[in-house]
């Protein structure tokens, strides 16, 4: 066991001395005292009121290194991901007009970027335009699949009226020896599903996923809408994916929210990372995944059963405030695919500016994509896992490594020898007693976001919290935490993890949120908790627990603009019971290649 001595303090209390080579921990009494000092106002650790003199964000250095983003302008849903020959195509909303909401201009198209890994991308011309009547007023988002084993088709929404009533369209590509598949052409029969449908609300009927195959041979997609005044997954049916008939009853339909969009469909297998391919015959045991955007804002998932001779999906529990959500934080409309290279499932999703308009529109770009993720089934069939795709790790350079850290009450260590505006952090936190977790409500499940603000990183718990402290600044005055805490339910042990942004930056105005969410975990067997943050300059994107609990995040501390002060990253413990540091490993992080 490595104990690491008690610093002295200086002008600025988050200076580490270095004794012997080692970081330091500063004691608790001391770093509490100093902690809490200048929030004469009622603010506590980690938690101090915001200065009224704050500065704008603008800066090139918002720009993210490694998440994708074209060049310029707005993005928003990823849109018919996939691989083909050999290439990664992503295809996306976007505004070619500004770095604007494109809603109110209708010029919405779909911007195309190709990879041959996930991480450097080259910026092709949009694939899809407005341009016919069937999308006179925007093309929206969509999905790809390829049928036949060689033949890629998407299927996307169109635009038709300024009401914005809604159609799907289909469009082939013109060239297909072509590997970037630049030029694509719509299909003569667009639209090729209309929204005649009683009941049907056409201004919400839209996002059709990637195809699959029944067990008649047919090829199906679903459709999201709001029928009667609820969300429901349109099912449609065809034989060459051109012309298609709708099944006279949904694919899915509830009353949990008044539409379902962005949505997605897919098989997974429990336990076992590989992907399946929809296009495919299904193994027996495996589930299926039905995940939707409800309340504009969150993408939920429900597992279970895709009954054959219902050829309904029908879901382990209906009850929707128990749907958990794909990621707890800043992530929507996201879009999985089948990747026929690693034979995996790969998943990404839109990430907002949660900046003002005007901001927006002086930097000339708004959206970023969340790094491309592996999602699976945990082995209890009950929780998707995801993982940043193994591709990530060319980016890593200057890897730091410390093992057997102690971290008590109070204690803060900072990991040094990287650079913290573009970082990949791993670290475990294993748990020495677990006698000392606090009761569990269930209430918080309902709102753990609340709960987050309520149990933040200066309350003191049983065991926890504990985690990461990161883009802090000099007098702490700007951080973001990232942190864990433990209770004990009646079952189990349940975790709840905190991304706190409501400190990470002095700009007024800005979204700054504790979003967060619970995990299960059966600390009996296991005392390790693992924790994975990148940080990429405005983003923060972590995954904890071995990814059962995801949270991506904005953030614009104003001392990003500060070349003279990188900004600090530190393990902490504010727990009543110590919590050691087996593993921490860490590393810079080159900029990804973004080439138009």
């Amino acid at each position: 066991m490595l104990l690491l001595s008690t610093c002295s303090c200086f002008m600025s209390v988050f200076t580490a001395s270095w004794l012997g080579g080692l970081a330091c921990i500063f004691s608790t009494s001391l770093l509490f005292q100093i902690l809490v000092r200048p929030c004469s106002n009622g603010g506590g650790l980690f938690f101090c009121p915001q200065s009224p003199n704050a500065p704008s964000i603008l800066s090139s250095k918002d720009r993210t290194a490694y998440h994708f983003q074209p060049p310029k302008n707005w993005i928003n849903d990823p849109c018919g991901p996939m691989y083909y020959n050999g290439i990664y195509h992503e295809f996306y909303q976007y505004n070619p007009d500004g770095s604007f909401n494109p809603n109110t201009s209708y010029n919405i198209v779909w911007g195309h970027s190709v990879s041959t890994d996930l991480v450097n991308w080259i910026t092709l011309e949009p694939a899809i335009e407005p341009d016919t009547p069937n999308d006179i007023k925007g093309c929206w988002s969509g999905s790809a699949t390829i049928v036949s084993g060689d033949q890629p088709v998407i299927i996307y929404t169109g635009v038709i009226d300024i009401e914005k009533h809604q159609v799907q369209n289909i469009a082939l590509p013109k060239n297909r020896s072509d590997p970037y598949l630049r030029e694509w052409t719509k299909a003569g029969n667009n639209p090729v599903i209309q929204s005649g449908v009683p009941g049907l609300n056409s201004g919400q009927f839209r996002d059709p996923t990637t195809g699959w195959i029944g067990p008649d041979g047919l090829w199906r997609i679903a459709v999201g809408a709001q029928l009667n005044g609820y969300g429901a997954a349109l099912l449609y049916k065809s034989e060459d994916f051109l012309n298609w008939t709708r099944v006279d009853h949904p694919l899915y339909s509830s009353n949990a929210s008044i539409m379902f969009e962005c949505l997605d469909f897919f098989a997974v297998l429990p336990g076992s990372n590989n992907g399946l391919d929809m296009s495919s015959a299904i193994p027996n045991g495996a589930k299926h995944v039905l995940k939707m955007g409800m309340n504009f804002g969150e993408d939920v998932y429900v597992i279970g059963v895709y009954d054959l001779k219902r050829d309904a999906f029908v879901p382990d529990t209906d009850d929707s405030r128990l749907w958990p959500r794909i990621d707890y934080g800043n992530f929507y409309a996201s879009k999985t695919f089948f990747d026929s290279k690693h034979g995996r499932r790969i998943i990404w999703a839109w990430t907002t500016e949660t900046d003002s308009s005007s901001d927006d529109i002086a930097k000339g770009w708004a959206g970023i994509y969340s790094f491309p993720r592996t999602i699976w089934l945990d082995n209890d069939g009950k929780r998707l896992l995801q993982w940043p795709v193994e591709e990530i790790e060319s980016l890593r350079r200057n890897e730091i490594n410390h093992q057997e850290l102690e971290l008590k009450k109070g204690d803060l260590f900072e990991i040094k020898g990287i650079d913290t505006l573009q970082a990949d952090i791993e670290i475990d936190f294993e748990l020495t007693s677990i006698d000392d977790a606090d009761p569990f409500n269930p209430s918080w499940l309902f709102d753990t976001e609340k709960h987050c603000q309520e149990a933040d990183a200066s309350v003191h718990g049983g065991i926890g919290p504990f985690g990461l402290v990161i883009l802090a600044s000099d007098n702490m005055e700007e951080h973001t935490v990232v942190h864990f805490r433990v209770y004990k339910s009646q079952k189990n042990y349940m975790i709840l993890m905190c991304s706190d942004l409501r400190r990470s930056s002095l700009t007024p105005g800005l979204d700054t949120p504790a979003y967060g969410g619970f995990f299960e975990f059966d600390l009996e067997k296991e005392r390790k908790i693992s924790l994975r943050t990148l940080i990429d300059r405005s983003a923060v994107e972590s995954f904890g627990g071995g990814g059962r609990v995801c949270i991506m995040a904005r953030v614009y501390p104003v001392s990003l603009v500060d070349d003279d002060h990188q900004p600090h990253v530190y393990a902490f413990n504010n727990g009543s019971a110590t919590v050691r540091v087996p593993h921490l490993r860490a590393w810079s992080m080159r900029r990804a290649q973004v080439s138009a």
